[in-house]
């Protein structure tokens, strides 16, 4: 018979367990809650915009700048991995940043960590709009992600392209490859599929998670859920 977990352990796992959907959730951030893609207000032309180290207006810099990858604006480390050591000292503004990334334009502090991995992991690396192919760079908004097809939008673009991202391209919803209805639709390719041209042979399939596409490979969802539209 098992031995009976005392209080002491049971909270000791508890606490574990917390600790790593905390870690979890840092890998997991939405890209309109990243901290290179936060809203900012420019300090002298008053102008909001995204997380930039140049204004996109009048091209100032901001006083406290955010850290790209960590959101932070003030640096309290007195020992850690900074780049730039500062014992007993609190840094702020240009003091606290050690780089600009080249993909979101934003600052980065310089901790170590995040000099060594923003770039590698920056969400905005390929961040073109998919209506009006502007990238970062082009225009002075956020980027977002479309919640059907998952392509990135400019701010100007967003509402009017999720309500017009549910269309079919065809005038029914039969399958694309027979004439039975589609059970499954992408909503990236905008085409149905019925239970038996939705899977490839010799593809294998995980037995939990949704059935991708055979023509992008994004994952497919029953056309019974969604507010699909052929017209």
């Amino acid at each position: 018979m098992p031995k009976k977990k005392t209080g002491q352990r049971k909270k000791a796992e508890k606490q574990k367990m917390r600790q790593r959907e905390i870690r979890n959730a840092k890998d997991n951030v939405q890209l309109a809650q990243h901290p290179c893609n936060v809203p900012m207000d420019c300090e002298k032309c008053h102008k909001k915009q995204k997380n930039r180290a140049f204004c996109y207006f009048c091209q100032s810099v901001q006083r406290l700048p955010t850290c790209a990858q960590c959101g932070k604006t003030k640096c309290m480390l007195k020992t850690g991995d900074c780049v730039i050591r500062h014992p007993g000292v609190y840094t702020t503004g240009l003091g606290m940043v050690g780089a600009i990334c080249d993909f979101c334009e934003a600052w980065v502090c310089h901790g170590r960590k995040c000099l060594q991995s923003h770039a590698c992991t920056c969400p905005l690396q390929e961040a073109t709009c998919i209506e009006c192919e502007r990238a970062v760079w082009d225009h002075g908004g956020r980027i977002f992600r479309c919640s059907f097809c998952d392509s990135f939008l400019c701010e100007d673009d967003q509402f009017e392209h999720q309500a017009s991202c549910q269309v079919l391209e065809s005038e029914n919803y039969k399958c694309q490859s027979c004439n039975k209805l589609g059970q499954y639709s992408c909503l990236r390719c905008k085409i149905c599929y019925c239970e038996d041209h939705i899977r490839r042979k010799g593809f294998k399939y995980d037995k939990n998670k949704a059935i991708p596409c055979p023509k992008c490979g994004y994952e497919t969802s029953q056309t019974k859920d969604l507010s699909m539209s052929s017209k």
